[in-house]
């Protein structure tokens, strides 16, 4: 008799779950998965559509998008060496991953955090290890430097702004962390331009066991162009990038990303007013009885409230959509929303105020 079909997959698929978006991602104001309310401007669009139409699209392109990572390691002031351009940050974390864990390595991840990275952890049969953040969902930074002395781990993920807490390590605190750690530490900054901290980058060639991850998809606003880096010095970063699916990057991404550097006032403008947006949002959901607010250092808020279940499914069928992470370890209750455009945001002030 043939074994159970289940019997020959990786056993580590009986531990996981399929990623699900809870309400799906179609809402008439959607704000449950932290993009930008803002896309880009049609003109630009325009012009990096002229310049893709001029590709050789039956030919591959190169096998790692080298225009891109020059175009971004000039960006971030950075050699091209220490930076390499992904099909999002997600796949850069798989490369990452399958580079530095296995059967009988130890990660150790702040609990809550990014879902992914724990399921990448199991599927590579890796031990997990997590620290507890503090009940204001602030990082514990004493406590995660003398758990991954005392466990011994390999790896350390700190997405920092956190996702889905909003909260930031500070620049001290990373490099305590990063100087103390017998294991390679990753740097998840996929929130960083809309952090009141500074950015680990400076970090990379004083530290050889650094390695940074970046984004477009939020503060850039390509989430649909799936675009991420990873940055770290020259001798790790040719280690890690090994296991990395070649042509990955398609030429399309690649030259969408070139134009919106070069015109990246377009982000700074929408970071300034996602920022003032944020500030009010916050002001405004102080003054609702029975909604307490997280301070945020993202482009998202996190809030306390009664029935997080009864609220999610009130707001949804009312048309707007957010996420509900009450399942996560210390947030009980809590909702997830990004920072949209005022009219949404009003919409779903105007909600909360009554209910």
């Amino acid at each position: 008799m043939k074994r159970d079909i289940k019997e020959l997959l990786n056993p580590a698929l009986q531990r996981i779950g399929v990623y699900k978006v809870e309400g799906g991602q179609e809402a008439e104001v959607k704000l449950n998965q932290n993009e930008s309310p803002f896309d880009i401007p049609m003109w630009l669009k325009e012009r990096i559509l002229d310049e893709f139409r001029s590709e050789s699209w039956n030919r591959y392109p190169d096998i790692l998008p080298y225009r891109g990572m020059e175009a971004y390691a000039s960006f971030l002031g950075v050699s091209p060496e220490s930076v390499v351009m992904s099909n999002g940050s997600n796949e850069m974390l798989y490369t990452i991953f399958l580079a530095c864990l296995g059967a009988g390595r130890r990660i150790l991840i702040p609990e809550p955090s990014f879902s992914l990275y724990e399921k990448i952890a199991l599927l590579l049969q890796a031990e997990v290890v997590t620290v507890p953040m503090r009940p204001d969902l602030e990082f514990d930074v004493d406590a995660l430097i003398e758990t991954a002395a005392r466990e011994k781990v390999d790896f350390i993920v700190l997405s920092t702004p956190n996702n889905p807490t909003g909260k930031s390590l500070s620049h001290a605190a990373i490099e305590r962390i990063v100087a103390a750690a017998d294991a390679i530490v990753l740097a998840d900054e996929a929130y960083v331009e809309f952090s009141r901290e500074e950015s680990a980058l400076d970090l990379i060639d004083r530290y050889p066991n650094l390695i940074v991850l970046r984004t477009m998809s939020k503060a850039l606003a390509l989430a649909g162009m799936r675009i991420g880096f990873a940055i770290s010095n020259p001798a790790l970063m040719a280690e890690i990038t090994k296991p990395k699916i070649p042509f990955a990057s398609g030429r399309l991404a690649e030259i969408t990303l070139v134009n919106v550097l070069g015109n990246y006032s377009l982000v700074t403008e929408a970071v300034d007013y996602i920022l003032r947006e944020r500030e009010r949002l916050e002001s405004e959901i102080r003054g609702i009885e029975g909604v307490d607010a997280f301070e945020s250092d993202t482009n998202f808020i996190i809030i306390r409230v009664g029935d997080a279940s009864k609220v999610f499914t009130t707001l949804k069928n009312a048309g707007v959509l957010v996420r509900n992470v009450s399942g996560y370890p210390l947030m009980e209750n809590c909702l997830r929303f990004n920072v949209g455009l005022r009219e949404e945001n009003d919409r779903l002030l105007e909600l909360l105020k009554s209910l």
